[in-house]
């Protein structure tokens, strides 16, 4: 074996996230890459990008994943004029809705139609975050599990409070560019 075949790939992924104000975008990644919460909410102005690197399999052989995470303002009169330099180049989305708001749930059509209009058939699995908050869930995983199937696309209930289930969506979102035909 070379010092070349030896060498595990290491590839990059830009990652958007889209959902309504509020909804926990910034919170997930967060808590995805330092392991962090606070609560105090702090609105997205503009786009920030966060990177963590992950290892996964890459056709076959190990490989490692820097993720870069792009975060987006959830504001409705800006997504036209972010759209554009937000998802050129995406590999992937996480569509996130928070449980306690219907109507963020009912919003990511409009962004998995935003997304598929401007960068194609891409991996997107849906969040459905917040699910600390039993008490106000009007959200059921099983709504959820319907919108993943109408897009071919895996679903979790996550909490950036607590941690449930980000570290899972993050990396099932890393696996599916991984496993890509044409990664």
């Amino acid at each position: 074996m070379t010092a070349v075949e030896a060498t595990p790939k290491h590839v990059k992924a830009k990652i958007c996230l889209v959902g309504d104000v509020a909804v926990g975008k910034t919170s997930l990644i967060k808590r995805f890459v330092t392991d962090n919460f606070d609560d105090r909410y702090v609105a997205t102005v503009g786009t920030k990008v966060t990177k963590k690197t992950t290892d996964v399999v890459w056709k076959g052989a190990p490989a490692t994943l820097d993720m870069m995470v792009w975060d987006i303002m959830g504001e409705k009169g800006f997504r036209s004029l972010l759209r554009d330099a937000y998802f050129e180049g995406a590999q992937a989305v996480l569509a996130v809705c928070d449980v306690t708001r219907k109507d963020t749930f009912y919003d990511l059509n409009s962004w998995v139609t935003m997304v598929r209009k401007q960068i194609g058939s891409v991996p997107i699995v849906f969040l459905g975050n917040k699910s600390d908050l039993a008490e106000r869930i009007v959200v059921t995983e099983e709504e959820l599990a319907r919108l993943g199937a109408m897009h071919q696309a895996p679903h979790y209930l996550t909490s950036a409070r607590t941690g449930r289930g980000v570290d899972e969506a993050f990396l099932a979102i890393a696996s599916a560019i991984a496993s890509r035909p044409d990664a």
